[in-house]
């Protein structure tokens, strides 16, 4: 017979189709609750716990300097654990019903100027050989498309479509979403593909970027590529995937995309998400306005 965190586990994955990492998370934040309840309570069974001691953990996290976002995180895996076990009927009260979350900071995005995006693409201009050609389509695809890190890595060749310039990918929870090619970077694709079939051996064939080893890209060798690339132009702390993502977003809105459309772009599932990205917009607006306006002259 399963047990409760099994049951949970597989509702995570089959169910809320979680990713792999996601689902791991969760459980890692449940197996340290245990813990902590087995040592400071001498309690086992975390479905017969009550608010008092998961309060106590969190002040326990404070203690050692946790951050808040990563106190709120866990509790949010408690959350979602103690929900499952209401819904399967393990439990009857839900001893995270009344918690809040912890203040946290909201940190501000700051995304790449269209200015830095230019001087890098100008530095890039003309790529030779497989690993330069795919490495500068990496870049540009983040721009051009904004899809997320995960997405990028799982591209797989099947969804490129180059007759239609279209792509499809695989978002958060397994949902897929079409995002139109530019024309320049259609003609990029191309070039990469003619490379990578030199490539001597492919073993993850099914995949559209691959090392010259013909391996599956991995999430760091990304962030490093990205984080490479735009120290050459940015001074910014954060160079990231992430910020790249977010600097398709402010760009077109910045340029008068409406933010429905960036929404479906994004893949997000509301427009609560997206709306983040018009911090920037709106402070391009200002400079624009004190620019423009007669009565700043």
């Amino acid at each position: 017979m399963k047990s409760n965190k099994e049951a949970f586990r597989d509702y995570l994955q089959l169910e809320k189709k979680y990713s792999p990492h996601t689902v791991n998370a969760y459980l890692n934040d449940i197996g340290f609750f245990e813990e902590f309840n087995k040592s400071r309570f001498e309690q086992e069974n975390v479905e017969k716990v009550n608010y008092a001691q998961i309060r106590s953990w969190i002040v326990s996290l404070v203690d050692q300097e946790i951050s808040n976002v990563s106190v709120n995180r866990k509790m949010a895996s408690l959350k979602a654990f103690y929900r499952f076990l209401l819904k399967i009927k393990q439990i009857e009260v839900n001893p995270m019903l009344k918690h809040k979350a912890l203040k946290t900071p909201k940190i501000v995005q700051i995304p790449f100027s269209e200015k830095e995006v230019n001087d890098l693409m100008l530095g890039v201009d003309s790529p030779s050989g497989f690993e330069e050609i795919r490495d500068k389509l990496i870049v540009d695809l983040f721009y051009t498309t904004g899809m997320r890190r995960a997405e990028l890595i799982s591209l797989m060749i099947k969804n490129v479509d180059l007759s239609s310039n279209l792509i499809k990918v695989l978002g958060k929870r397994n949902k897929e979403r079409i995002i139109p090619l530019l024309p320049i970077v259609a003609d990029q694709i191309n070039s990469y593909l003619k490379e990578r079939s030199g490539v001597e051996e492919i073993i993850d064939s099914d995949y559209f970027f691959i090392s010259k080893k013909g391996l599956k890209l991995s999430e760091s060798f990304v962030y490093r590529l990205i984080n490479c690339y735009f120290s050459r132009v940015s001074e910014k702390v954060k160079k990231s995937p992430h910020v790249l993502r977010h600097t398709f977003a402010t760009h077109l809105l910045n340029n008068g995309a409406d933010l429905n459309s960036v929404k479906e772009l994004l893949g997000h599932s509301s427009l609560a998400s997206t709306q983040v990205y018009t911090h920037n917009s709106l402070a391009e607006l200002k400079k624009v306005y004190s620019d423009a306006h007669p009565r700043n002259k």
